[in-house]
């Protein structure tokens, strides 16, 4: 608490950043949350509460009355009053429903507006507040204009100027540090006639799926992109800031899915249902586990004449298991980066294939050197080398063709990619390392 009230007292509130003002609550006991919440300056609050970890809001709304938690939800920008009321509605939805009533007409029809958007929808994303400008207006005119808008706290973190026509389609779109080079007593339209540069906007469309609005903004480097409806009309913007949180979700999501555990139930920090998720998983290995150990009881008689062989098992298993978890972790990201198209796909599985059996040659010799010397029986050592070696393969090449597979039929690839490939690298290994021993070794 100590910490906080230092940091308040020495900073004016125009030097407070919320994020910094987050990590100094989450090292506080839960016990002191309440009245330090209730200390935090009432326009920076909504910011800090969304900075917070999902289980922190509950101690906003109980630190909070409706009135401070409305102006909380005033001073935040459009995008982010929506992600505050979600959160809010999913806390109580009762202060959720008062709050919104007491929000001013503006604010209620944007929150509106951008609920009517589906979760993947880059329109869900979007801040609705956009500086524009018509391209016969006189350059001084506009930042003058500009100017007065940003004293007036009625815009924050402009980077582009959006050209539109009479009508609102979206027509050019200037950064500010272009329009400094302008020549101010010009309009827009001669001063983007005169100029080298091209001012043609990159824009997205409002229904487009957020995934490919992400990928744009990675492939030419966007720091802005305007959103347009259909018509081609200007209604927001998504900035850089949405997509880096965007781009963390994604990938907590998928590191979640590949070790087959919810990433919303995770988050809600509910013991029984973060258990319920991870038991349905677990159920399934279960599953998974007792087929391999059907593999292992049909040679019985193998293993019960020659003993090694329970003691080698584990290996063949586990080594390619790793390989196959291995090639699965690099395809499915390079899937989510959009690294691998269509045509690419045989390159990827080639690639993953090469690997694991160059891996798997040199594991195998190294193995069946210790195992022959081990337990003296050079044979043996030939037996587990084959069978690595068929592992590795199986495990490259289905580590790297499951989530191909998956992304073909419109699946995630990191949902359940795991527990399929590790099955099929138990029962692989364990049916060619027993079904080897006992062609060879009886």
């Amino acid at each position: 608490m100590n910490r906080l009230e230092e940091y308040l007292s020495s900073h004016e509130t125009s030097e407070m950043h919320p994020s910094d003002i987050a990590k100094i609550l989450k090292e506080l006991e839960d016990s002191d949350l309440n009245e330090a919440i209730k200390l935090i300056p009432k326009d920076l609050v909504g910011d800090v509460a969304l900075a917070l970890p999902d289980r922190y809001f509950d101690f906003v709304v109980e630190s909070l009355s409706v009135d401070e938690l409305s102006y909380a939800v005033t001073e935040l920008e459009s995008d982010d009053q929506l992600e505050f009321m979600q959160e809010l509605e999913e806390v109580n939805e009762n202060v959720a429903s008062q709050v919104f009533e007491i929000l001013d007409e503006e604010d209620k029809q944007e929150i509106t507006k951008l609920q009517t958007y589906g979760e993947e929808e880059a329109g869900a994303y979007m801040q609705l507040e956009v500086f524009t400008a018509k391209k016969n207006e006189i350059v001084q005119d506009v930042i003058e204009r500009f100017a007065k808008l940003r004293r007036a706290n009625e815009l924050e973190n402009i980077q582009n100027l959006f050209i539109t026509d009479n009508n609102a389609k979206l027509q050019y779109t200037i950064g500010l540090d272009d329009i400094l080079i302008f020549d101010f007593s010009k309009t827009l339209e001669q001063n983007i006639e005169l100029s080298e540069d091209s001012f043609e906007p990159k824009s997205g469309v409002d229904s487009d799926n957020i995934k490919t609005i992400v990928h744009d903004f990675k492939q030419y480097d966007l720091s802005v992109m305007p959103i347009v409806n259909s018509y081609g009309i200007l209604v927001g913007r998504i900035t850089s800031d949405d997509i880096y949180d965007i781009i963390n979700e994604q990938a907590t999501e998928q590191m979640y899915n590949l070790a087959g555990v919810d990433d919303e139930a995770e988050e809600d920090y509910e013991i029984l249902k973060a258990g319920k998720k991870r038991a349905t998983w677990l159920s399934l290995n279960l599953f998974t586990a007792i087929g391999a150990s059907f593999v292992i009881g049909s040679f019985a008689a193998t293993i019960e004449s020659i003993i090694a062989l329970a003691i080698l098992m584990p290996i063949v298993a586990s080594l390619g298991g790793n390989v196959g978890i291995q090639s699965l972790t690099v395809v499915v990201r390079q899937l989510a980066l959009g690294e691998v198209s269509k045509r690419e796909a045989k390159r990827v599985v080639k690639k993953e294939v090469a690997i694991s059996i160059i891996n798997g040659s040199l594991f195998a010799i190294i193995m069946g050197i210790i195992a022959g010397v081990w337990f003296n029986m050079p044979l043996l050592g030939v037996v587990i080398a084959l069978s690595m070696i068929i592992n590795f393969f199986v495990a490259g090449f289905f580590g790297a063709v499951i989530p191909l597979f998956f992304r073909k039929m419109n699946i995630d690839p990191a949902i359940g990619s795991s527990v399929v490939l590790t099955t099929l690298t138990d029962v692989v290994g364990f049916f060619s390392f027993l079904g080897l021993a006992t062609y060879i070794l009886l």
